[in-house]
């Protein structure tokens, strides 16, 4: 029969997976915000508010535990992991947010992610998320370097991206507007990813006890 103690553990692991889905969802809506797709408004304003409360729930299961009971080695690394992966999943959802924000004052949108080839890198960010959300259930060392090479091609890619809209708002002064958005929003995108590679981050914390930068491991993996 398992203890007190284990229930509240496998609580917070369920309810960091809750979570973690609702963000890739919201991420998902945001891409498709993005490529012009229709959403419901709605449910994303739903899911927003389901994933603020899941972070305060995780935020009191922990302090349940820390009160109750003395977490030592793996629990504990568990417990400090868990509040931190939280605080990004929900910045996570914040930045999806943005996106399809400013994603509806885009003009001419459709042809400027044509231009720019835009609609892959949205697709690599949705693809990153899930891989995340994959780590911390598999704890799969193979994944946790995926996530960091998508990573690398995200910011590499986004980083091309905006100097070339920018070249284009200098050359017709009519996409400025629209161009200022869609920089935004690469960034925000940018942003997203590099959340998922906090939160791997985390999670190797978690299982091996070590705390690694990812500048390092880039470079190690990369080169």
């Amino acid at each position: 029969m398992s203890t007190h103690f284990e229930i509240e553990l496998e609580k917070l692991n369920n309810v960091i997976i809750k979570i973690g889905d609702l963000a890739e969802t919201q991420v998902n809506e945001s891409v498709k915000a993005l490529l012009s797709e229709p959403i419901e408004g709605k449910e994303v304003k739903k899911t927003e508010i389901k994933i603020d409360k899941l972070d305060v729930k995780i935020d009191e299961i922990c302090q349940t535990i820390f009160a109750l009971y003395q977490p030592v080695a793996s629990d504990l690394r568990f417990i400090m992991g868990s509040l931190q992966i939280s605080n990004e999943i929900e910045r996570i959802g914040d930045l999806a947010i943005s996106v399809i924000k400013r994603s509806k004052n885009i003009k001419d949108k459709h042809d400027l992610i044509v231009k720019f080839e835009i609609a892959e890198l949205a697709k690599n960010i949705e693809f990153i998320v899930t891989k995340t959300n994959e780590y911390f259930l598999s704890r799969d060392e193979k994944i946790f370097h995926e996530i960091f090479i998508l990573n690398n091609g995200i910011q590499n890619k986004s980083d091309a991206t905006i100097l070339d809209i920018i070249a284009e708002m200098k050359l017709h002064s009519k996409t400025v507007a629209s161009g200022t958005n869609l920089v935004i929003v690469l960034k925000h995108l940018e942003r997203v990813a590099k959340h998922c590679t906090n939160i791997a981050e985390y999670v190797y914390f978690m299982v091996n006890a070590k705390i690694i930068k990812h500048e390092k491991l880039e470079d190690k993996h990369l080169s």
